[in-house]
């Protein structure tokens, strides 16, 4: 059975001082400008462009280089047993999911170019001109006044044709 015991990154040096504010800069950022989040079980990163033909030893053989692979995810197709294009794989820490990141993005893997970044971030602040609701998105009841629909309604009682 799999040990309980979480692995928790060792803390930094700066890290004695005052938590950073939310926008300080000190987070680890995406190539797109979001925050990347660690799940419950580690630092998972996301591997994109994966050829289908591509096998778990590959894989282990790339991405083992940049620390230990606590876990690794290939989604494969059910009707051809391929891989379906990209694959999860769990580090313990965030030096090595980083590692992972700026080593094997855009690199070849069975002559295809692989992309790698993490796959839980939280996304960048949107900055409207209107100020924005900052919500999820969404459909928009159109501020609050809903008009109800027409309902069919059913003929009196003694309007029934005979």
């Amino acid at each position: 059975m799999a040990s309980t015991e979480m692995d928790i990154d060792p803390p930094l040096a700066e890290s004695i001082s005052p938590p950073p504010k939310p926008n300080a800069g000190s987070d680890v950022r995406t190539s797109t400008g979001a925050v990347a989040m660690r799940s419950i079980e580690g630092w998972i990163i996301l591997v994109t462009n994966v050829h289908e033909e591509a096998s778990e030893e590959d894989l282990q053989e790339v991405f083992g280089e940049f620390g230990e692979i606590k876990n690794l995810h290939m989604n494969l197709d059910r009707r051809t047993g391929y891989v379906k294009g990209y694959v999860l794989v769990e580090y313990s820490t965030q030096s090595s999911a980083r590692a992972a990141i700026a080593g094997a993005n855009g690199t070849k893997l069975l002559d295809q170019t692989i992309g790698v970044d993490f796959a839980f971030v939280r996304p960048p602040p949107n900055k409207k001109e209107n100020g924005g609701s900052g919500g999820r998105g969404g459909r928009s009841t159109g501020g609050g006044t809903r008009k109800e629909r027409e309902r069919s309604k059913s003929p009196a009682d003694g309007l029934k044709d005979e």
